[in-house]
């Protein structure tokens, strides 16, 4: 694994039932860099994700990370090794008030406290004893992004992050990536916006029925917008 990667994982195969739903898919992310995984509804985004996080069960390959090895782990152990994570469809605890499902993570030493997920989403300060359940999309997709901040993860893992949200609130999620990747943390985007996630990321991965199409850098993938459609299904 090169040295710097925080996130390598190698001929991932995962099953649900009898269905093979990823076939070999490999990738790595380093630190410092947004690394978007892009494609289709379907095509395996979020099936990755699973797998690298310990949700999905793995039937073949290795995760590596930050240097230890983490196929057979469970999502606790995963995050464990400093990995924050914000599934898709956010996952907040809906009867815990916002200030409640902050507290609900062991927090780590580093920047991100309560105090500046407040400062970054004030929203969230706003609404801090109203139960998660009574937000908005977008409010809930703050809270979930500031749960596993509050952290103060190495690598950072998102699974469609603009889903259903306002360009208003998908443009602040998008600044706190960037926030985060200068202060040395690594993101892996799952998108299905592919021409915002290619613009803040470095590298790029395209997944369609299981399988990595492409493995290449971001700004020579987001040059060529037909492709873009072509591979990913691209939506604007």
């Amino acid at each position: 694994m090169n040295e710097q990667s925080l996130l390598q994982a190698e001929n991932l195969h995962v099953y649900y039932g009898k269905s093979h739903i990823l076939h070999g898919v490999s990738l790595n992310v380093r630190r410092g860099e947004v690394v978007c995984l892009l494609g289709r509804n379907g095509a395996g985004k979020t099936t990755t994700i699973k797998g690298i996080m310990g949700l999905a069960a793995r039937a073949e390959g290795t995760v590596t990370i930050a240097g230890k090895r983490a196929e057979r782990l469970p999502p606790h152990g995963v995050a464990r090794l400093g990995v924050g994570y914000v599934p898709e469809g956010r996952k907040i605890f809906p009867h815990l008030t916002v200030e409640e499902n902050l507290a609900v993570p062991v927090n780590r030493p580093g920047r991100w406290n309560l105090a500046e997920i407040y400062k970054f989403f004030p929203r969230l300060h706003e609404r801090r004893r109203h139960p998660g359940g009574m937000l908005s999309g977008g409010e809930q997709e703050m809270l979930a992004v500031g749960r596993a901040l509050i952290t103060n993860p190495d690598l950072f893992i998102m699974d469609e992050p603009s889903q259903g949200l306002a360009p208003k609130i998908v443009q602040e999620i998008y600044a706190l990536i960037q926030e985060m990747v200068k202060d040395g943390q690594a993101v892996l985007l799952a998108e299905q916006n592919a021409f915002m996630a290619l613009e803040i990321s470095s590298r790029a991965y395209v997944i369609d029925n299981g399988q990595i199409v492409f493995d290449g850098m971001a700004q020579e993938l987001l040059e060529d917008k037909d492709r873009v459609r072509a591979l990913a299904g691209a939506s604007v």
